[in-house]
């Protein structure tokens, strides 16, 4: 449920479910979300008959857009197993992703943005570079089919 005040929330304190109930630990700790979006488009109609000479404007299809999740590589194959379900079909590698947006102080969640039907598209390791001291990236790229916001 949405919390309200009259100052905005910072965007460093989040947590992702990626639909196995788990937000702990470092499976579950993703160091950045791409943006939610998610939109309606419009369909203009008119009929030959109507007396106002101009377009109505109808709701059409909503459409979500990907979203991309950045982490550490930790050693871990949860996504690349993922992945492999969604490659070979399997019907419960396609889960309810919810992401979590925290307080300063972590003890209360913001906001909750649900995305349905997900199913993670890609995958992307790295780079790599030998003269970096940056952290190795792992990066899922999600596909859903509605957006919920509570």
């Amino acid at each position: 449920m949405a919390v309200l005040r009259n100052f905005p929330y910072a965007q460093f304190n989040f947590v992702v479910d990626l639909g196995t109930g788990e937000t702990d630990g470092p499976q579950a700790g993703f160091q950045e979300c791409s943006p939610v979006e998610t939109s309606v488009e419009v369909i203009e109609y008119r009929n030959g008959n109507d007396r106002e000479n101009n377009v109505r404007k109808l709701a059409g299809l909503t459409r979500a857009f990907d979203v991309t999740l950045r982490r550490g590589i930790i050693g871990s194959l949860d996504l690349f197993e993922w992945l492999e379900q969604v490659r070979n079909g399997d019907q419960a590698a396609v889960r309810n992703v919810t992401l979590r947006l925290l307080s300063e102080d972590r003890a209360q969640v913001a906001q909750t943005w649900r995305l349905q039907r997900a199913r993670i598209v890609k995958h992307v390791t790295g780079p790599f570079n030998a003269r970096s001291s940056e952290v190795a990236i792992e990066e899922l790229t999600l596909a859903y089919e509605r957006l919920e916001i509570e």
